[in-house]
């Protein structure tokens, strides 16, 4: 299967309300079992942290909100927060209806041409020890883990 690449282009400000609940509820999915979390306190926790690093919203500095188009139609997000020495991606998502059809591969490949543009050189993520999906897609694109937490149930 062969996807188009995608546009990033800025989130607008009527778009950041529903992309920051997005944000959330997908965080809250991942690091409520990491944490052993309800899903409210794992919701609230996600709601925090985002605040926290977006106090301005999309016009946070060295926050980096993208809505990734495909053609006319937008098929995903990307957050990348520059503020270390190297970028490092928040959220990536692929909207519910064209998962499957390769936009997460290419608004990953999209997020590096970016930070190379940006002048950067490498890019940092985490992805939780579950989400397979996910980390077959890293893996595909030569990602390599450099720090990994491990747990054992008791």
């Amino acid at each position: 299967m062969t996807t188009s690449p995608v546009l990033l282009r800025p989130i607008t400000d009527d778009e950041y309300p529903s992309w920051m609940e997005r944000a959330a509820a997908s965080f809250a999915a991942g690091v409520g079992p990491a944490r052993g979390l309800t899903p409210d306190e794992a919701l609230a926790v996600a709601y925090e942290q985002t605040e926290q690093l977006l106090p301005e919203g999309p016009a946070t500095d060295q926050q980096l909100i993208w809505i990734a188009v495909a053609g006319d139609e937008p098929v995903g997000s990307l957050w990348i927060s520059t503020k270390a020495k190297v970028p490092f991606i928040y959220g990536i998502e692929v909207d519910h209806a064209h998962r499957g059809k390769g936009y997460g591969r290419a608004i990953m490949l999209a997020a590096e041409e970016e930070c190379r543009r940006l002048g950067y050189t490498q890019l940092d993520l985490n992805v939780f020890g579950d989400n397979t999906t996910a980390i077959a897609l890293y893996d595909s694109l030569g990602y390599a883990v450099i720090s990994q937490q491990m747990r054992k149930a008791l």
